[in-house]
């Protein structure tokens, strides 16, 4: 869930319930230390900023991630008297430990305005604030003229301490030694200062404001020695961090490995310091690199959840070497509760022509509909399956349908077969067989009579269902117009004795008088339309 809907959602949450407000809290506080690690790492490894920028970098962090003064800040603010506040120094004393000097000379000048016996004490600090040199991203000077200039404004504000100008207020004294850098001094303020983090950005900025990179991780283990001072062991926050200041960037992948509580962090920042060439040389004994190993895991985990697996699809699209593998083996474990999930899942194996994939799922599908008896969804699947034996099995199901009912059923998608009906001889077969009571119903009998004699002289026709063929050619025979011509009544005289002559006397006994009765019918049928024809066609000779 997102940041900052968790954030606006607490407080109505607190109230219903407890738990809830406990856990989203939770979840809060890991998405504000995953962006407090992600922010370091972009300064100290993306960015690789170069001593002076460094810092002013650092600083931004800060002010981004130390936000629980921001309340108190607004209390004081807010007031109509600040300067009169209790909190007020604190207030100073916040924007002075985080660098933010135009606030802190700002609510200094409301106290000198209250306080004209003090305006020139007022002054001399402002004007030490007001002087301090700080690193300019776009400034032009170097490192050196920095350093100079930066011992000059320490040499000045030494001197005003030791000449005891502040003597008298004990607020601006602890300002002035916090400005000489003055560790216990700074120190003092470890309520407002809050982390060992934030304690060395203002270490270094009131100390070492030119630090290299490379010195941070001095700076950082003293910082965080003399911040916790043995009171605490290191969370396993400030474990990752002292090795983000380490520039250690496997010790903070593995490190954020074991600290939280899945695999999104550390796959997307490692993806993010592979594609800036920072992981190239490290690669997993097993063949595959750090970064695609932890996007695997990830995409993983994702295809474990009921609605974010269609996302682990593209991170493992995005894994070159063992992705394709990975999402084979996933999409076969995906549970196709509905047709539209199979659909959902098809579609990305078709997109990646993951041939064996789309005949499972279609073959799966063809199976659940066909155990509920829905025929058409079945036979739609394994068409897309290509699936010829299954394809056979469900036109066969059509057929025996089709006898006991006088019907069939899904006639828009046997009639819309096109080319997918021959992925069969029995398909073939429904698809034609369909043309031909289409033809009839049209009137178009004379193809509807080639059509059918094709269907049988054609052998496409299961054996069973010649009975029903021939009887279809009942109708034909007794039209007032001859259909047939001679040679087609002796086909469908052959395929009648055909039939008949290939059941033994037994078949014959057990046969009920139904079908006898078709049969003799049948056979005078074919007898007189041979007649007519014969007498038809004897006529149009002799004339």
């Amino acid at each position: 869930m997102c940041f900052f809907l968790i954030f606006l959602i607490l407080p109505s949450v607190s109230a219903r319930d407890p738990a809830l407000h406990s856990q989203y809290s939770t979840q809060v506080s890991i998405l504000s230390a995953m962006e407090l690690i992600w922010n370091l790492c972009e300064i100290l490894f993306v960015e690789a900023a170069a001593a002076g920028p460094l810092l002013l970098r650092l600083l931004d962090w800060v002010r981004l991630h130390v936000c629980d003064v921001d309340n108190m800040v607004r209390e004081v603010l807010s007031s109509e008297n600040p300067s009169k506040h209790e909190l007020f120094w604190n207030v100073v004393d916040v924007f002075v430990l985080q660098g933010r000097m135009d606030e802190a000379r700002h609510l200094l000048a409301k106290e000198a305005s209250a306080n004209p016996t003090s305006v020139n004490m007022y002054k001399t600090l402002d004007d030490l604030m007001k002087k301090m040199p700080v690193p300019s991203l776009g400034n032009t000077q170097t490192l050196t003229e920095m350093e100079l200039k930066w011992q000059h404004w320490h040499e000045e504000c030494q001197r005003y301490l030791q000449d005891g100008t502040f003597a008298s207020n004990s607020h601006m004294e602890s300002i002035c030694k916090i400005l000489l850098g003055d560790e216990d001094a700074i120190l003092e303020k470890k309520e407002l200062l809050a982390t060992w983090y934030q304690f060395l950005v203002t270490r270094l900025l009131y100390s070492h404001p030119t630090v290299k990179p490379m010195e941070l991780r001095f700076y950082a283990q003293s910082s965080m020695d003399l911040f916790l001072g043995g009171e605490s062991s290191p969370e396993p926050l400030d474990t990752i961090l002292m090795a983000a200041f380490e520039f250690e960037m496997h010790q903070v992948i593995k490190e954020c490995s074991i600290a939280l509580s899945n695999w999104w962090f550390v796959a997307h920042l490692t993806d993010l310091l592979d594609h800036c060439k920072l992981l190239q040389s490290h690669n997993l004994y097993f063949g595959s690199n750090m970064r695609e190993f932890l996007l695997l895991e990830y995409a993983s985990g994702l295809f474990s959840h009921h609605s974010l697996w269609q996302l682990g699809v593209d991170y493992f699209d995005h894994c070159p070497e063992y992705g394709r593998v990975y999402l084979e083996l996933h999409i076969e474990r995906i549970p196709l509760n509905t047709e539209q999930k199979a659909l959902k899942v098809l579609r990305i194996c078709e997109q990646r022509q993951m041939h064996e994939q789309v005949r499972s799922i279609c073959k799966i599908m063809a199976m659940k509909a066909l155990r509920n008896n829905r025929l058409g969804s079945a036979l739609s699947w394994s068409i897309r399956a290509k699936d010829a034996a299954f394809a056979t099995l469900i036109s066969d199901r059509f057929l025996k349908d089709y006898c006991e009912r006088g019907c069939f059923s899904d006639l828009d998608l046997i009639d819309n077969l096109g080319p997918s009906m021959l992925l069969s001889d029995r398909l073939t077969f429904l698809g034609k067989y369909r043309e031909f009571h289409r033809l009839y119903g049209e009137k178009r009998f004379s193809e509807a009579a080639k059509l059918l004699l094709m269907l049988m002289t054609a052998h496409i026709a299961p054996c069973s269902f010649w009975m029903t063929l021939l009887t279809d050619a009942l109708p034909l025979l007794e039209q007032k117009e001859v259909i047939f011509s001679a040679e087609q009544t002796y086909e469908l005289m052959r395929c009648l004795e055909d039939l008949t002559a290939g059941k033994s006397d037994k078949q014959k006994f057990q046969d009920d008088d139904v079908e006898t009765m078709k049969v003799e019918m049948l056979r005078l049928a074919l007898a007189r339309n041979l007649a007519r024809v014969i007498v038809k066609e004897g006529t149009l000779e002799g004339s």
